[in-house]
């Protein structure tokens, strides 16, 4: 498998958006218990300090971009480079999407953020890298759902 989860919190602690793959907690408490030690884990960390963590059987690598931490939680044998790559392309793609997206970007558009990480990862595994080609596909799914098929 590859990512289990991805998770996008603020520096307060809040999580903007929370999206798991196969694999990971079910029930409802149970996410939530995890996702309040990683990001207590995460935040807790100082700006010289690594940025991959292993917590539970997750390896963690995270990013602060201005005000949202992007966390990316994957199996135990996955590379945490590529991980942490793939954080900075999904953060360039929501750019390219948004211009500059920022904390209330994610808020007030989180279906077009999902469908954005639907056309990047698919089951847990990244299928798609390319920042112009995601836009592109993840424009007309959002389109379709916004105005209907034609």
């Amino acid at each position: 498998m590859g990512i289990r989860f991805m998770l996008l919190v603020n520096k307060l602690g809040q999580t903007r958006l929370a999206r798991y793959y196969d694999g990971t907690p079910t029930e409802r408490s149970a996410r939530n218990q995890l996702e309040g030690e990683i990001v207590r884990r995460c935040l807790a960390r100082g700006a010289k300090e690594c940025s991959f963590v292993e917590h539970r059987e997750f390896k963690l690598a995270y990013r602060r971009y201005a005000s949202l931490f992007f966390i990316v939680g994957c199996d135990g044998e996955e590379n945490e480079l590529a991980m942490l790559e793939f954080a900075h392309c999904a953060v360039e793609t929501l750019d390219r999407h948004f211009g500059n997206v920022c904390e209330l970007d994610i808020m007030m558009h989180l279906d077009k953020v999902h469908c954005i990480l639907e056309e990047m990862v698919m089951c847990g595994e990244i299928v798609e890298t390319n920042k112009l080609l995601v836009t592109q596909e993840a424009c007309k799914q959002i389109d379709v759902q916004e105005k209907g098929y034609p």
